[in-house]
């Protein structure tokens, strides 16, 4: 952009100094992006939409490629597998990487992958020979992009110069619930009008979402969590005991909410018989908005509850929604058993990084990249778990989330455990 003083304002020429204003103005609107961290977060709210769409828009549409693509309910577990699993590699490969590429390019890089995926998605299935392994596919690339969303998004944040850190944190992760909020209830409206047969121009249309933000992260300012050889070496924070409850506590934070999460569809279509839009709705919908009031909430009040607290109730919350989940003798109460489980689990995710964040502040970006790999080992293992113990008793998933119970109870214990290591 060439600098304001090159444009010459004078009476003759009345042409210039329209140009030099509208020039100033977008100059300082760009300088406004740049410098203010707002837009830092911003984007970072909508980073966490572009994730939640790329790990709940498939789920609504397990049992249409079951039906379509004679997929078997094993198969489709699978994807959910590779979805996490791929995360848990990003992982692994960010907590050494990261800092070497550079915070804006990697999280640039996420949002192109979320894009790519999206868009394969809709199209790889069809022009693949093997439909399955173009869902693969598609799977494998949009799960780079949302593993390194979940690996910089939250240090991104933690880095902007703000108050309020565990509060931020947790208004932050609400917008995951409120994109899988969008997802379904947008999804669901276009499954009305244009009918299901045509989800794949859907999947086109979410592409949009990342493909925007990949523009957005290009301008705002990003700092980086902690400054250079300053962060703790990875030998020295594996040898704190902390670090490990932590990591057991993001794998069961994982755990417990994608279990139910991505298998609340199928289960409120197959196992309780309930109308696909009246089963998305009451299902995953009230389950990913319960799970972001739970997140508002706790920001907002952050400063006058006891977090630890805070997330032992939930774990016992957990328990009880899942098992009204699996013995409700109704379907209607068996679909709020779904939907609370969505609060109970709300405060997990985010509670155990911002105790993390509080206790080992010198953690930096590996920090942040091995509890993404932890939560990621439970995102994979939960409905994991689910598919192969649903498939194990003949396909009933009920059977399959009774056993998703241990997640919560985990949960509790590592608390505790947690409280101990601190005296």
């Amino acid at each position: 952009m060439r600098p304001i003083c090159c444009y010459k304002i004078t009476a003759g020429n009345p042409e210039k100094p329209a140009a030099g204003k509208y020039l100033r103005k977008r100059t300082k609107k760009g300088l406004m992006i740049r410098q203010n961290h707002r837009h830092t977060i911003y984007a970072s709210y909508i980073g966490y939409i572009a994730q939640a769409i790329v790990n709940n828009l498939a789920p609504l549409l397990f049992l249409t490629f079951q039906t379509e693509y004679d997929i078997s309910i094993e198969k489709i577990s699978l994807l959910i597998t590779v979805n996490f699993g791929i995360q848990l590699l990003v992982d692994v490969l960010s907590a050494r990487y990261v800092d070497r590429i550079g915070y804006r390019a990697a999280i640039m890089a996420a949002h192109f992958f979320c894009a790519a995926g999206l868009i394969g998605l809709g199209t790889f299935p069809e022009i693949l020979p093997d439909p399955y392994m173009g869902l693969v596919l598609a799977v494998g690339l949009y799960a780079v992009g949302g593993g390194l969303i979940e690996v910089l998004i939250s240090p991104i944040v933690e880095a902007c110069p703000t108050d309020d850190k565990s509060g931020n944190m947790s208004l932050l992760h609400s917008f995951y619930c409120w994109g899988q909020v969008g997802v379904v209830l947008l999804s669901t409206l276009y499954f009305q009008f244009a009918g299901i047969e045509n989800w794949r121009i859907l999947a086109l249309l979410w592409a949009l979402v990342p493909i925007v933000n990949f523009f957005y992260f290009s301008r705002v300012p990003i700092n980086h969590l902690v400054e250079e050889g300053q962060a703790m070496p990875v030998k020295k924070m594996a040898g704190m005991k902390i670090f490990w409850i932590f990591i057991v506590m993001m794998v069961c934070a994982g755990a417990a909410e994608q279990a139910m999460s991505q298998w609340a569809s199928a289960f409120a279509e197959l196992g309780l018989g309930v109308n696909k839009t009246v089963g998305d709705l009451l299902g995953p919908c009230m389950f990913a908005a319960l799970m972001g009031c739970s997140r508002v909430f706790y920001g907002k009040f952050s400063g006058r509850i006891n977090l630890s607290g805070f997330i032992s109730g939930s774990a016992v919350l957990c328990v009880c929604s899942y098992m009204l989940a699996v013995f409700a003798p109704i379907p209607l109460l068996s679909l709020a058993g779904c939907a609370l489980t969505g609060l109970a689990v709300g405060i997990m995710w985010p509670g155990t990084f911002s105790l993390a964040a509080e206790r080992c502040p010198q953690g930096g970006t590996a920090m942040f990249a091995f509890f993404a790999l932890a939560g990621d080992l439970g995102c994979s293992s939960g409905p994991g778990l689910v598919g192969v113990m649903s498939g194990a008793f003949g396909g009933q998933l009920k059977m399959g989330l009774l056993f998703a119970i241990v997640f919560p109870i985990l949960m509790l214990i590592g608390v505790g455990a947690m409280k101990k290591a601190q005296e």
